[in-house]
């Protein structure tokens, strides 16, 4: 029997909501203030996933930058369903314009433009009945889960909003997902906040407009208070497969370092089984960090190339930007076979630079890139927002090592290089960590890894890092926010172009 590991999808990929349509599956993520916005993969087995597209993705569809857009901002859990031979999503921008529907006839799009729907809150999910009408719920901006009936075509709210459940008493309910399974109407929402406390809990009504009861068990799950090394469990969707088994698609970290633990891939996207009880509720097992395959199939899927030559005529659809991607801040076709990238702000302290990156999607991994500043200024950057991150800089006939954490930002390292192109290499390892604090008398470490910056081939010879950073200070619990880290290209004087940027995940001996 085919077994597959958790995390389904790794890296910063949160707030999964997924749909079947006859053998395959379609999920969408958060993407807060990354543009493109709101990662579209498909599967045939809910296990191997590939990124297909993004669903809003091109400038027509949302003012970039994205309205008031700050890190951690825009682009809130969105949700995917199939209605009458068409796909849906709903989600909201938090920082300007509200919730919104855009459809599509295909999953790999076009999506159409946004439809605006006058509802304030957070977390929207779309239900219909069998006579097409159709239900959203969400987390209202007084608390608890809040129902409206809507016309998501014309963006009408058509009854509502009135209250429906507010969870098993923990904070923040929100993440509602509506189902119509067998008599019941099941509510499943999230609560306990996004952190330690996540956990998921449910619902049943005979109606849509309730009332609404909830399972003796909740919640029905969470990780809270347990050693496991899955953490934060929560925002959670079900789907059901052509087998007829159920499985839940959720939100999850895994932390690492010294206590308290800190997670540096931001929300990642995991998958769970489901058994439903003779009492008509669902039963969720912890979530497995291994477990038994969908119908014991296995449907391999490419993953994103490891090396990007840059010899197409479009960016492929994991390279993301923060708030916007300018036309005019980088080309293709400028000089084929590279990437340019065009300086559109001086520093990466604020927004409105160039970047061009991908999410870190191992604990240990190794990008390597090689760049000819001429006479600009650019490099790779370690990114989680615009307060903290770590870059290799090369201008000026120098490169240098940069930390931003919080207030504080010092060049660490520096050399001087010949003029052309270099390769700049970062590695990161959870082995070799820095050293902790003298306190830590029985040779604890303090951070969950080791952030290298190189010039040249790290392998080589005699080869020595510029400098090394303990990547506690680029993690959620150092950082705040919603975001994992992204590693990635950027310029921030001239024009810097790139002949190939390469992502490789590695054993922590061999980074």
């Amino acid at each position: 029997m085919h077994r597959y590991d958790n995390p389904v999808i790794s890296g910063f990929h949160p707030d999964p909501s997924v749909c079947r349509v006859g053998d395959d599956y379609y999920l969408v993520c958060s993407s807060f203030e990354y543009f493109p916005g709101l990662p579209l993969f498909h599967s045939k087995d809910l296990v191997h996933w590939e990124q297909i597209g993004n669903v809003l993705d091109r400038p027509g569809q949302l003012p970039l930058p994205l309205p008031g857009a700050k890190a951690s901002g825009g682009l809130y859990a969105p949700t995917i369903r199939h209605h009458d031979g068409r796909y849906w999503v709903i989600t909201t921008n938090v920082d300007g314009g509200g919730t919104f529907v855009v459809s599509a006839e295909l999953p790999e799009g076009p999506w159409s433009d946004p439809v605006w729907i006058d509802l304030s809150g957070i977390d929207p999910d779309l239900a219909w009945e069998e006579d097409g009408t159709c239900w959203c719920a969400f987390s209202g901006p007084e608390g608890g889960i809040n129902m409206a009936r809507i016309d998501p075509a014309e963006g009408e709210v058509l009854e509502g909003p009135f209250g429906t459940w507010s969870g098993s008493g923990l904070k923040y309910p929100e993440a509602p997902h509506l189902y119509r399974i067998g008599d019941w109407w099941y509510l499943l929402i999230a609560e306990g906040g996004t952190e330690r406390g996540h956990s998921v809990s449910i619902a049943r009504s005979r109606s849509p407009r309730g009332p609404w009861a909830g399972a003796p068990a909740n919640p029905l799950l969470s990780h809270s208070g347990t050693a496991r090394s899955i953490q934060n469990t929560g925002h959670a969707d079900l789907v059901q497969a052509p087998d007829g088994s159920w499985w839940m698609v959720l939100l999850g970290v895994r932390p690492r370092g010294f206590t308290p633990d800190v997670h540096v891939l931001g929300r990642e996207t995991f998958l769970t089984p489901v058994e439903w009880g003779e009492d008509g509720w669902p039963v969720v097992a912890p979530v497995p960090e291994s477990h038994a395959a969908p119908g014991g199939a296995r449907h391999l899927l490419p993953a994103p190339p490891a090396r990007d030559d840059f010899e197409g005529s479009a960016l492929a659809p994991h390279w993301i930007s923060p708030f916007a991607r300018p036309e005019g801040s980088w080309s293709l076709t400028e000089h084929p076979g590279r990437l340019v990238l065009n300086a559109t702000g001086p520093t990466l302290d604020s927004p409105g630079y160039t970047f061009v990156g991908r999410r870190q999607q191992h604990h240990d991994c190794r990008v390597t890139a090689v760049i000819d500043p001429g006479t600009g200024r650019g490099g790779l950057c370690v990114r989680l927002d615009e307060a903290h991150h770590y870059e290799v800089e090369a201008g000026d006939g120098e490169v240098g090592v940069v930390a931003r954490i919080g207030p504080l930002r010092q060049t660490v390292a520096r050399r001087p290089v010949p003029a052309g192109p270099l390769t700049l290499t970062v590695t990161i390892r959870t082995s070799g960590l820095v050293p902790a604090s003298p306190a830590l008398t029985d040779g604890g470490t303090t951070g969950p890894d080791t952030i290298a910056f190189w010039l040249g081939d790290p392998v080589a010879p005699q080869a020595r890092p510029l400098a090394e950073l303990d990547g506690r200070y680029l993690s959620t619990e150092v950082a705040c926010g919603f975001t994992g880290r992204v590693i990635g290209m950027y310029a921030t004087e001239g024009a810097v172009a790139f002949d190939w940027f390469e992502y490789t995940p590695a054993r922590a001996s061999s980074v």
